[in-house]
């Protein structure tokens, strides 16, 4: 038997649609603080995963389920997401580490690109990075 492939043409695609498949699992207050400290970040669960050194699907579940995690991976976490791990583990409401201060306009713009289905967040990515790279070798260029 050979598979076929059906295509709608007139399916609408809404961009408020989120990213992934819905969960079937509410957070955990550990899961829900470390969703919104990679996001704040502007990381993938498939980046940070990468720099854990574990799958995503090893990583969502962390985000997703009650789940056991290595004190080490904790800590990776903390250091990585640039939170304190009082906060992850849910002992402190702050999550900023050594008082950061207010949010400026450019973290709030970034926060708001996180948001945006991944395509999107990549051209955004793609400008920035090149605008970052050229300032930077101005820079170097002018020492």
């Amino acid at each position: 038997m050979q598979a076929s492939s059906v295509i709608f043409e007139n399916a609408a695609y809404s961009l408020d649609m989120s990213a992934g498949r819905p969960s079937k699992f509410p957070r955990s207050v550990f899961g829900e603080r470390l969703f919104s400290a990679r996001l704040q970040i502007g990381f993938s669960q498939i980046q940070l995963a990468e720099k854990l050194g574990v799958t995503q699907q090893t990583y969502a579940g962390w985000e997703r389920k009650t789940t056991a995690i290595k004190p080490e991976y904790i800590c990776r976490l903390s250091e990585i997401l640039r939170i304190s791990t009082d906060f992850l583990l849910g002992h402190e409401n702050d999550n900023r580490r050594n008082g950061s201060g207010p949010i400026g306009k450019a973290r709030q713009t970034f926060e708001k690109v996180s948001q945006l289905p991944r395509h999107q967040q990549q051209k955004i990515l793609e400008v920035v990075e090149a605008l970052v790279e050229r300032n930077s070798n101005g820079h170097k260029q002018a020492a």
